[in-house]
């Protein structure tokens, strides 16, 4: 570290902040400051993975937040010469990205439509979005090509006389304006333009902002990439029996007519109301003549209208007022269908009578009983929120189908009311209903509650259902390194709760597509036991627009021949393979051998559940190791009430004002300032902080480098506070790489920031006359030299946080890039140091130099107006050292006489006679 440009023609006159992002981030660019080198072997690699933002909102303060603290990690490494891994990936397919598609275009997918070429959507935004941009945040990668995702449509190309319908949507159960119904290659298309836009829009805040990945390694999650990895894992997992298709019960979205996992619910406080229901025992009359109802038994619900589906009741084993009913048969009210009465541990005596109905399906409980008790389905709810319309199996009786009649075909809401009505009119309802407030199942993205249907899907074991396998995705768990350890507990306490296997299968249009075919019986119907799959080396494959081997296109849906499954995979089945796909598993050995099991994965801690685990699933089953080594979990941003910043709620904030108005070096000063896994409040007083940090550094070493001080790099420092600062800095070294290495970017910069100040207030004023030369050159040069050193260190300190000041002072007088220069140590100090050592410390005379200009200050007098005498009194150790820095110290204040009185006071005194 001691090679230098002549540092007095690099200074510029007056340095500013101003225009350093746009000139550093076009130099880095330029000169490929970032990029990876792939000939290094695993162990000189540290290897991220990188969170895919996703492309289908904005960036908000949060991302900036958790993005800034990994690229602090990426630069400290680089630093500590690793070649870095850093790739960028773009997170664009997904439910929420057709959501914006729909709003934004004023169109709706229908995949019996054929395809237009050429198609153009309406103009108007349907929903009041506007089209991204910068303020809502940065999106980047390459524009996907439009086959990035498929076309996914069987229906004929010929589009020559079918343009675009209006109508409203398919999905029943969505409310909003009329929009215009395209076919699924043209909505695919419209999904792959406003990605793309996107994701130009998102690079631009990124490279903003300074994240020194790596542009050249970047992806999407439904880019050929992306779908070879997901679709080559899937097959993988079908293979070895992880993966299967099964009719159950399964979360059902209605909002976007899709299935949804256990990991993607959320609980939402909504009204409702418990009904008195009354249901008798006996399986009914068996003599017409005999009116006695039966003995009445009181159940309470909040999910009326699912009478007719209900097959059991339930009561705790323990319950005294009910177990002796276990066996017995009673009949429900209005349907007057006969049900047994059963027990089991989940059942709570303290709610509501203690006896609750079991329908198929009310909620997740529901399928625990009935898988438990083996129970049979009553289906009554479709997929599109409303009551069947075939009369489900049980209800035969012509009063129970008279009854469902009236029900039929209505939404949910509806059917509640309705069904209210009946039972008041049959007496069935005891009193009226009682309000309440209650958690209601939604998926994350949804607008109404969640149902569960009856259907088939495709799932992927994780241990919900498997204990052994559960029990080795917990020792995952414990192999893994958890930053901070306690979110470990997160991660336990989700798998240990989960209640059944991976649902992946979605019922959507953008997306990797499934890659499996059915033959046709000769009845027209699909064989589900027979798939037909692909091989691997003609993935990604289009089941919808390409057929299987042996087969022609005119074979499909027909007797005899083939249709494709009409699924796509959840996105986080894919965004599970991102340090696969990243890394180029089985595309490129040579890169994935030098980047996997990856060392770090970044990210929030609510979505610990659904992107950690299940990464950590797949590579599991896949490699039987974790994919990575540690994971550094970020906590939440909060507003002033303390309330988490949500897109959701209103509550989040873009980064591009912010970033025009403190600079992006501020903005990353106030990120690091939080620490990971804990919430930090956003504030901007911050940023004006890290702002006035920025900008005195740029003039303290304007003012270092024009005294000289990097010409005496070569020089041995000889001055006893000159060896004190050093001394105390190597220290500040030793616990900033500390806290570097253990994640904790925010003590690094504590320390350093502390330090920083001291250096500027107290050194620097205290030197300053002897690195004029006027005490002579031998002691200038010792001065100069420990101005240099400490400056070198200081901006290499500073350089993961402030990057941009950083390179640019390390431009005035040094070669290459601060982010390529090493890392600091306490080595590289001990030849400027040579043999020197002192008991003085920085503080003490800093202190001391505090108490003169206070002095002056009371007194209201210059600080350069001279004091005829000052006394220094104190612990004789305290004096002594002082006594080393009596001629700085004289200089500094300006003092015509220094005394010293080694214990003459039991403290540090410090007396000024004017």
């Amino acid at each position: 570290m001691t090679d230098t440009r002549s540092a007095s023609a690099r200074v510029p006159e007056k340095p500013t902040l101003d225009g350093l992002g746009e000139k550093w981030t076009r130099r880095w660019a330029e000169l490929g400051t970032y990029t990876f080198d792939r000939r290094k072997t695993r162990s000189e690699v540290f290897a991220i993975d990188t969170p895919p933002l996703t492309v289908s909102g904005s960036v908000h303060i949060g991302h900036v937040f958790s993005y800034t603290h990994t690229d602090t990690v990426a630069r400290f490494q680089r630093m500590q010469g690793k070649e870095v891994f850093y790739p960028v990936g773009w997170d664009d397919n997904g439910l929420p990205t057709e959501r914006r598609v729909q709003n934004y275009f004023g169109v709706h997918c229908d995949p019996t439509l054929p395809y237009v070429a050429g198609y153009r959507p309406p103009q108007q935004q349907v929903t009041g979005q506007h089209a991204p941009d910068a303020s809502a945040g940065p999106r980047t990668s390459a524009p996907p090509d439009a086959a990035s995702a498929g076309p996914r449509t069987s229906a004929p190309p010929d589009a020559a006389s079918a343009g675009p319908r209006t109508s409203a949507p398919p999905d029943a159960a969505s409310a909003g304006p009329r929009t215009s119904a395209v076919s699924r290659r043209n909505f695919i298309e419209l999904c792959e333009r406003m990605t793309a836009d996107d994701e130009l829009v998102y690079e631009e805040v990124w490279r903003r902002l300074g994240l020194s990945v790596d542009w050249a390694q970047r992806y999407t999650t439904v880019g050929a990439a992306a779908r070879t990895a997901s679709q080559r894992a899937f097959l993988r997992n079908l293979r070895r029996g992880e993966a299967y298709q099964a009719e159950a019960p399964s979360l059902w979205d209605v909002t976007y007519g899709t299935a949804v996992a256990q990991a993607e619910l959320e609980d939402r406080e909504k009204p409702g109301a418990y009904h008195r229901l009354v249901f008798r025992l006996g399986a009914g009359p068996t003599d017409p003549e005999d009116d006695d109802p039966g003995d009445p038994l009181y159940v309470e619900t909040t999910r009326p209208e699912l009478l007719p589906a209900c097959v059991a009741l339930v009561c705790h084993p323990d319950d005294e007022r009910y177990r002796h009913l276990a066996g017995s048969l009673v009949r429900t009210p209005l349907f007057e269908v006969p049900v047994p009465v059963r027990t089991h541990r989940l059942a709570d005596p303290d709610k509501g009578t203690g006896l609750a109905m079991i329908c198929t399906f009310g909620d997740l409980t529901d399928v625990i009983w009935w898988r438990e008790l083996d129970l049979p389905i009553r289906s009554v709810i479709g997929r599109n929120g409303r009551i069947r319309y075939d009369v489900p199996q049980g209800l035969d009786s012509p009063g129970a189908g008279f009854h469902y009649a009236q029900l039929a075909g209505l939404t949910v809401n509806a059917a509640r009311r309705r069904i209210v009505k009946l039972l008041r009119e049959s007496g069935d309802l005891v009193g009226e209903p009682r309000p309440i407030t209650h958690p209601v199942k939604f998926y994350e993205y949804g607008e109404q509650p969640l149902e569960i249907v009856t259907a088939r899907q495709w799932y992927l074991r994780n241990g919900g259902r498997d204990l052994p396998l559960r029990q080795e995705l917990l020792a995952r768990g414990r192999e893994l390194a958890w930053v901070p350890e306690f979110m470990r507990h997160r991660y336990e306490h989700w798998v240990t709760g989960l209640t059944g296997d991976w649902l992946v299968s979605r019922q959507r249009f953008f997306g990797v597509p499934i890659p499996v075919w059915y033959p046709v019986r000769e009845d027209g119907t699909p064989d589900h036991d027979a798939p037909i799959l692909p091989r691997e080396d003609q993935l990604p494959i289009d089941p919808q627009s390409q057929a299987p081997d042996g087969y022609s296109e005119e074979r499909r849906g027909r007797p005899g021949g083939f249709v494709a499954d009409p699924d796509v995979l959840d996105t986080w089945a894919t965004s599970s393979l991102t340090p696969q796909i990243a890394g180029g598993w089985e595309v490129d050995d040579d890169l994935f051998d030098r980047v996997f099991p990856m060392d770090l994965r970044p990210q929030a801690h609510e979505i610990i559940r659904t992107w950690l685990f299940a990464t950590t699933v797949r590579s599991h089953l896949e490699h039987g190791a974790l994919p990575w080594r540690t994971a550094v979990i970020s906590g939440w941003i909060l507003d002033p009430d303390r309330k988490k910043m949500s897109k959701s709620k209103g509550r989040a904030i873009g980064p591009t004002d912010l970033l025009d108005r403190y600079g992006p070096d501020a903005v990353r000063y106030w990120a690091a300032s939080g620490r990971p896994g804990a919430d930090f409040t956003f504030d901007e007083n911050v940023m004006k902080v890290g702002r006035r940090l920025a900008t005195k550094l740029l003039n303290a070493s304007r003012f270092v480098l024009n005294l000289g001080s990097a010409d005496a790099l070569r020089s041995v420092v000889t001055e006893p506070i000159d060896v004190a600062m050093l001394t105390e800095l190597s220290t500040v070294v030793d616990q900033a790489t500390a806290a570097f290495r253990s994640y904790d970017h925010t003590a690094a910069l504590e320390a350093t920031e502390r330090f920083f100040w001291t250096f500027c207030d107290d050194y620097l004023e205290l030197v300053k006359a002897r690195a004029y030369g006027e005490r002579g050159e031998a002691a200038a040069t010792s001065a100069r030299a420990a101005l240099g050193w400490a400056l070198s260190v200081q901006l290499r300190l500073f350089a993961p946080i402030l990057p941009y000041v950083t390179d640019e002072v390390w431009s005035w007088w040094r070669y290459g890039s601060v982010h390529r220069a090493p890392w600091p140590t306490g080595y590289e100090l001990r030849p400027v140091l040579g043999s020197a050592t002192t008991d003085l410390r920085l503080a003490a005379v800093g202190e001391a130099l505090r108490r003169i200009r206070k002095a002056k200050s009371e007194r209201k007098l210059s600080m350069r107006a001279e004091i005829p005498l000052v006394e220094i009194a104190g612990p004789a150790p305290t004096v002594e050292a002082l006594r080393l820095a009596a001629d700085d110290l004289v200089a500094a204040g300006h003092v015509e006489k220094l005394e010293f009185h080694p214990d003459a006071a039991a403290e540090l005194t410090v007396s000024c006679t004017f």
